[in-house]
């Protein structure tokens, strides 16, 4: 693997004396994250204090945004990192009053801002001063209250009535010689890979605009997490998020995050057995989404979507060898797993290997029926384009990030796991297509199949005597109060990050998940307008989404 990219410790800007350099008066205080650097700044000057961030700081990657409320403020948390060097993180803090709870908008410098700003007013009551388009995303424009307030309350019942759809542009985009349609796709149609409504205004067959509606799977995990305690109930939710593939992943950001805040350390030999977990889980969820896009773009159904799904199979059924279930698998615990591998170990090896054997020709016959299929390369190549400067303005991450060029993932520039010990590639593509998109993921699954192989190398000549799968941990967890951290992991798409608040209990006072489908669902737009419609499904396809990670 490649050397680490920030290795200069003279040129870092995240620590407190450069960050004063380059704020100035925008800091009035300043705090101690688990993980990052926290400036308080006041909540009229977000854009400035951000804009500084970004171009004096090289501050370009927007994370995430936590909001929450306290006993006598709000709170916007802006969670800042860089695409060249994922290490340097700093959380910028933007306080206001219980009874004025409005802060600047950062949509004017970073535009992954928007949707995050708008989750934040909708759960948790923060208005958004110079906002484009503040309204609620996850809840009916007539829902009552907030959530995640602390005043909300849960069994106060809500009446929620439907209003008319209408052209959100009609005003803008009529003219004598042309004129435009509204149409719904979804929310229950298969090209929109689950519950997702797409407001969408055609000219002809020309994508004039796309709004992404989501929020009909809102199963309000956030706050489920807040109420479970750290030790034993939190871990079974992560497997919920992204349900169809990447559930020891989604364990793995939840683990990662309080391990680091609680100072967990985890044996190297579980490292080992969950880096092997988690490449399987991404093999899974990469396997779908190539089957499931070779469906919407050339309606391969009996032969790609149908052998991507035999692999896949055959991949849970090594997983649920590991695991003991197929999907929701529960497996990680606080500081390891929950058990070793399975006995007899000659036997879960052989299987493994007999599928990595097998999966090379695989990965080659996918290859054969979509990259030189005349008929996919004419619907992917050159549509659904995305250029690295705006990904990077959404916050994109993963193999959409990738297939435009963003060399950019956790696995490598921010490593955990055992990934630093091995060989392997990041898989990057320039072109910004949604055929660079699909070859990026068919290039994961190569290099996923190689760590699992290294894993299993490395497993079967572990000395008997030193397999620790689990470190010492308190039966109860009880963090510092205020303790707070910020921590992510490589998702199968994306930067999977998870915001913790402690507040000296045994339950998180803040729980936020920073889904990578939430963010990379935001650019649609971005890619798809000017498109032909065909182009949008396409287009949607290649950027992966699960609504059940979107929504949460």
């Amino acid at each position: 693997m490649e050397a680490s990219r920030h290795e200069d410790p003279l040129a870092r800007t995240d620590d407190r004396e450069s960050l004063e350099s380059i704020l100035g008066d925008h800091a009035i205080g300043w705090e101690e994250h688990v993980n990052a650097q926290g400036v308080v700044i006041r909540p009229d000057e977000v854009q400035s204090a951000l804009r500084a961030l970004r171009d004096e700081g090289g501050f370009d990657h927007l994370s995430a945004v936590t909001a929450q409320e306290y006993a006598d403020r709000y709170e916007s948390i802006y969670h800042l990192s860089k695409y060249d060097d994922r290490t340097q993180e700093v959380s910028v803090v933007v306080p206001t009053t219980k009874e004025e709870p409005v802060s600047q908008s950062a949509d004017a410098v970073y535009r992954t801002a928007d949707w995050h700003e708008r989750e934040a007013y909708d759960l948790v009551g923060i208005e958004y001063e110079d906002h484009p388009d503040l309204r609620r995303i996850l809840l009916p424009e007539t829902w009552q209250g907030h959530p995640l307030g602390l005043d909300y309350d849960q069994d106060k019942p809500q009446l929620v009535s439907l209003s008319e759809h209408a052209n959100p542009i009609a005003e803008h985009h009529h003219d004598e010689e042309g004129e435009t349609m509204f149409l719904n796709i979804g929310p229950h149609h298969p090209a929109t890979h689950g519950v997702l409504h797409l407001k969408t205004v055609l000219d002809g067959e020309t994508v004039v605009d796309v709004d992404p509606d989501i929020g009909y799977l809102h199963r309000c995990e956030e706050q489920m997490c807040q109420q479970g305690t750290y030790r034993h109930q939190i871990m079974p939710y992560p497997d919920r998020w992204d349900y169809v593939s990447a559930g020891l992943i989604n364990e793995w950001s939840y683990a990662r995050a309080i391990e680091d805040m609680a100072d967990i350390e985890v044996p190297e030999y579980a490292q080992v057995i969950r880096t092997m977990g988690a490449e399987l889980c991404r093999i899974a969820a990469h396997l779908i989404s190539i089957g499931a896009f070779a469906l919407d773009v050339v309606g391969d159904f009996t032969v790609t979507f149908q052998y991507a799904w035999q692999d896949r199979e055959d991949v849970l059924n090594i997983l649920e060898d590991l695991t003991g279930q197929r999907m929701m698998f529960n497996y990680f615990r606080l500081g390891g797993v929950v058990w070793d591998l399975p006995e007899p170990r000659e036997d879960f090896f052989e299987s493994i290997r007999t599928f990595l054997d097998s999966f090379e020709g695989s990965v080659d016959e996918y290859h054969d029926l979509l990259t030189n299929n005349e008929i996919f390369q004419r619907r992917c190549i050159g549509t659904g384009h995305l250029d690295a400067e705006t990904a990077k303005s959404y916050g994109v991450t993963g193999p959409v990030a990738r297939g435009s060029g963003i060399d950019y993932d956790l696995r490598r520039d921010d490593p955990y796991g055992y990934y630093e010990e091995l060989d392997w590639d990041v898989a990057v593509q320039d072109e910004g297509d949604n055929y660079a998109r699909m070859l990026v993921r068919m290039q994961e699954l190569e290099e996923s199949a190689k760590i699992v192989d290294q894993c299993v190398d490395i497993l079967e000549d572990w000395d008997e005597d030193d397999r620790e799968i689990q470190s010492n941990v308190p039966r109860t967890l009880k963090p510092d109060a205020d303790a707070e951290v910020y921590r992510a992991v490589e998702g199968a798409k994306g930067e999977l990050g998870i915001y913790i608040r402690s507040d000296g209990s045994d339950k998180p006072a803040r729980f936020k998940i920073r889904s990578p489908c939430f963010s990379n669902l935001q650019v649609l737009g971005e890619a798809a307008n000017g498109e032909y419609v065909a182009d949008l499904i396409a287009t949607l396809g290649s950027i992966d989404v699960i609504l059940g990670e979107v929504d949460r």
